[in-house]
């Protein structure tokens, strides 16, 4: 951000043509003229006549940097700083095998249940301001796949690169909810939630469910469990090595009854999502669950520029003082 911190100098402009008409109506003009040199006025005139002519235009461009100098240019980096705490956000991810399942719809075309919630978090993490958001991902074991940070470009970038099976093909709740338990403490803030997504039923891990819950509600933390998936067979596309890529539909169910109690305990909400409108309204419903009233103090450090004036414009004056003293000598 480019600024002048001082724009009324530029008022000084205005004397510059003043001064070029005084100095003009200063020069004296001879009182007789001798007509043998007529003749002599029509030759082109010589390289170092037009330099002593220009030489005054050296002290009104050092004058017009000097000027410049005087407004004070600066250019800025726009800061911001959050003022209150915000939420802390955990976004718990189900990366296991049966997300891979083609029952969702994006921009018109089929698409796996992960790249749906891809699509419908982005849009969640945009909406929020202040808070800080970190990433868990599970699947037969649980990783911390970015800590909490307000940095939501990074967020949005690493959520695009998430794969299904990256963290295994089974279903570890409990150690999801322990890992996003841990990054939880890693910063204090008043209001902490964990926004639980998986499409199955726990059967991996070292930490149960239950037991999960129950640290979350000592330590008041609320869990959104959302269960994403159709209802009954859904269709996964398969590489069969005889007829090649095809279709087959299978069972995926859904512990309801488990994520209906982990968000009652823990003082949150079960919800159900079966099509990518419904992923979105959820997401929509606890943007608005969890709002906290940010305060932002937005300020800009800026670094002066008037030197890059100056200085050019002593040169200049240098270099006319000499030049109009030395051989560009004016004899009145």
């Amino acid at each position: 951000m480019f600024r002048f911190a001082s724009p009324y100098a530029f008022l000084l402009f205005a004397a510059i043509p003043a001064a070029m008409i005084f100095r003009h109506r200063g020069q004296t003009h001879p009182a007789m003229s001798v007509p043998s040199l007529a003749r002599v006025r029509k030759m082109p005139p010589s390289p170092f006549l037009l330099i002593h002519q220009a030489i005054p235009l050296l002290k009104y461009a050092a004058l017009c940097l000097m000027i410049i100098a005087m407004a004070r240019p600066q250019f800025g980096t726009q800061k911001m700083n959050v003022l209150t705490e915000g939420v802390n956000i955990i976004l718990a991810l189900d990366l296991s095998g049966s997300m891979a399942a083609l029952d969702f719809k994006r921009g018109g075309k089929i698409v796996n249940r992960l790249e749906a919630v891809k699509g419908v978090v982005h849009d969640f993490i945009s909406k929020r301001n202040g808070d800080r958001i970190g990433m868990v991902v599970f699947g037969t074991n649980a990783y911390t796949q970015l800590p909490l940070t307000r940095d939501y470009n990074t967020i949005a970038s690493i959520l695009e690169r998430l794969q299904i099976g990256a963290a295994g093909e089974n279903t570890a709740i409990g150690d999801a909810i322990g890992i996003s338990l841990k990054r939880i403490e890693d910063i204090k803030s008043k209001s902490n939630i964990i926004i639980l997504l998986t499409d199955g039923q726990s059967n991996a891990g070292e930490l149960s469910p239950k037991a999960a819950t129950e640290i979350a509600a000592q330590k008041k933390v609320k869990i959104y469990a959302v269960g994403v998936g159709t209802r009954g067979k859904a269709p996964f596309l398969i590489n069969d090595p005889i007829f090649g890529q095809r279709y087959v539909y299978q069972e995926v169910d859904i512990d309801e009854d488990a994520l209906k109690e982990i968000a009652d305990k823990t003082g949150g909400l079960y919800f159900r999502a079966e099509n990518t409108e419904g992923l979105q309204k959820i997401y929509d419903t606890i943007d608005k669950l969890e709002k906290t009233e940010v305060k932002v103090k937005t300020f800009a450090e800026y670094n002066e520029f008037y030197i890059y004036f100056i200085i050019p414009a002593f040169v200049i004056l240098c270099f006319w003082v000499i030049l109009s003293n030395t051989r560009f000598l004016r004899v009145p």
